[in-house]
């Protein structure tokens, strides 16, 4: 019988995790008993949006893991590189970075103001990068370093650029880095893989912007994201590398057969995500 495959012990730099993806892969990996570094820029209780870094590390300890919560704002790289070395400091290194973190915007041209670009490519696009580049001479140490981007397969099809080609873009960015990077570090073990889920998921993002109550009763749990993550994350980095990976498939492909658990709302029909289908 193989040992069941766990992020016991591993560190995990997780931007954004104070609340909805972020955290669900950041409360799976707790459960094996991974540190989880909770980077994000919610300290105080924001009556629109759910958690704090400091309630989602209360969450990860009581779901037996350890927690390091830290003030980030992924677009000052003063603040990424503070928080790595606050990680490296409490827990020795980092193993697996998830780029969860984003800014979305879902406008044409004319309704996109630079504000909201500027925001957009700061967190998605440059954040992104700045993140994986303070963190790779600590991955280049670890013994299975992942990073895993939370972005959409790279699909060049019109209808995913005319109604928000500065969002599109945004999110393509962390992809291409995917892409690049998979190649650059791939003789020295470092994987970077991409996942995006098949539905939207029930998070703040879905409720504030893409439909309220009515999108997220056809939503899926943002543990869907979580569980794959975890597939993901517990595979030999050198085998499983520059990939494009979709959650269902990836459950799938490990012998899970009923994603019915995963629906917000049982029964419901289910809405695809942007950039699937």
């Amino acid at each position: 019988m193989t040992e069941p495959r766990s992020l016991r012990g591993k560190t995990i730099f997780i931007t954004g995790a104070s609340r909805g993806i972020g955290l669900a892969i950041a409360l799976r990996a707790a459960r094996d008993g991974a540190n989880v570094v909770v980077a994000a820029k919610t300290a105080d209780p924001n009556p629109k949006l759910p958690g704090t870094i400091y309630s989602a590390a209360e969450e990860i300890e009581k779901a037996g893991g350890k927690a390091l919560p830290v003030v980030t704002d992924i677009r000052y790289e003063e603040q990424v590189k503070a928080a790595v070395d606050q990680a490296v400091a409490k827990f020795g290194g980092i193993d697996i970075l998830v780029n969860n973190a984003s800014a979305i915007h879902l406008a044409g041209t004319l309704g996109t103001p630079m504000k909201r670009f500027d925001l957009m490519y700061g967190i998605n696009a440059r954040g992104s990068f700045l993140t994986t580049q303070v963190c790779l001479p600590h991955l280049l140490k670890a013994a299975n370093p992942h990073v895993l981007n939370l972005s959409p397969p790279l699909d060049m099809r019109v209808k995913w650029f005319g109604g928000h080609a500065a969002y599109t873009f945004a999110k393509y960015a962390m992809s291409v880095w995917v892409l690049g990077m998979h190649d650059e570090f791939r003789s020295e073990g470092v994987a970077f893989n991409a996942l995006w889920p098949r539905t939207i998921i029930a998070t703040a993002a879905v409720q504030n912007l893409l439909g309220g109550d009515a999108a997220i009763a056809q939503s899926r749990k943002p543990e869907i994201v979580g569980d794959a993550a975890h597939y993901i994350l517990t595979r030999p980095s050198r085998e499983c590398t520059g990939n494009f990976f979709i959650d269902e498939e990836v459950l799938k492909a490990e012998g899970v057969k009923d994603l019915d658990v995963y629906a917000f709302t049982p029964g419901a029909p289910l809405t695809d995500d942007l950039f699937v289908g």
